[in-house]
């Protein structure tokens, strides 16, 4: 079952096929597109997982997956070298180990 942790990677992989970079809006479009059926069994988390995926940027941003924003809450989500170069799956794992 999807939990809080699932959102980093699937928000890793819907930049990618964003190109690298995308606004929340696309982001979700993404991730809801490709994971509905997972959110919609996922209990709790499907009424809160458009915040819980705000959580999850700031956890990327933090371990330098996503480029900083400099405080502007309408920049575009980045992804750095290191969310370039990791395994959606990778960071999934790694966010729930902590």
């Amino acid at each position: 079952m999807a939990d809080r942790s699932s959102l980093k990677g699937w928000v890793l992989a819907a930049l990618r096929e964003l190109g690298g970079a995308g606004k929340i809006v696309e982001v979700c479009k993404i991730v809801w597109r490709d994971h509905r059926d997972e959110l919609e069994s996922s209990g709790d988390l499907f009424y809160t997982w458009q915040y819980d995926i705000r959580w999850a940027a700031q956890y990327l941003r933090d371990n330098s997956y996503l480029v900083p924003v400099q405080r502007r809450r309408d920049a575009p989500w980045v992804l750095s070298e290191l969310g370039h170069k990791t395994d959606p799956d990778a960071a999934t794992e790694a966010a729930g180990r902590r």
